[in-house]
């Protein structure tokens, strides 16, 4: 699966907050309908949010942890969604004169998602990424200026 990256027109430390703010999860991440805290103080190492996301009509419960922060490049959570996938999600937040590079790689870890992992689920998943940079964009505030 590969990485996919977003030129946000604001500076890294606006982005930043965005993820740092639990309150703010749905807003961001791409299926996710509403979000509550779970464990921990967001965002430590190892604090969680509960979400609910939803596919047609199913609604799927999840919890989402931190487990790494390297404030205020990387984010890396781990989102566990029942038995259907658990997937690291990652950013790499990187300073562009005033605005923001961000990369984004959500690789499956297991569950059905890492077990099928193939070039069809990839596609999806890129498609996933390009709706979850520009709501991340959105969110922040900055117009996205897609660079591939």
């Amino acid at each position: 699966m590969g990485a996919r990256h977003q030129l946000i027109a604001r500076e890294p430390s606006v982005h930043w907050a965005v993820p740092e703010d639990e309150s703010r999860y749905a807003d961001w991440m791409v299926g996710t309908f509403d979000s509550a805290p779970g464990n921990g103080r967001w965002p430590e190492g190892g604090s969680s949010t509960e979400y609910t996301a939803r596919v047609g009509p199913k609604e799927f419960h999840g919890r989402t942890t931190v487990r790494r922060l390297d404030a205020p490049r990387t984010p890396e959570l781990e989102s566990h969604a029942g038995p259907l996938s658990t997937a690291r999600i990652a950013f790499d937040i990187r300073p562009l004169n005033d605005k923001t590079l961000a990369i984004l790689d959500e690789p499956p870890l297991r569950g059905l998602g890492g077990g099928l992992h193939n070039t069809v689920l990839d596609a999806f998943a890129q498609i996933r990424h390009r709706g979850m940079l520009r709501r991340l964009a959105k969110v922040v505030g900055g117009m996205p200026q897609d660079t591939g």
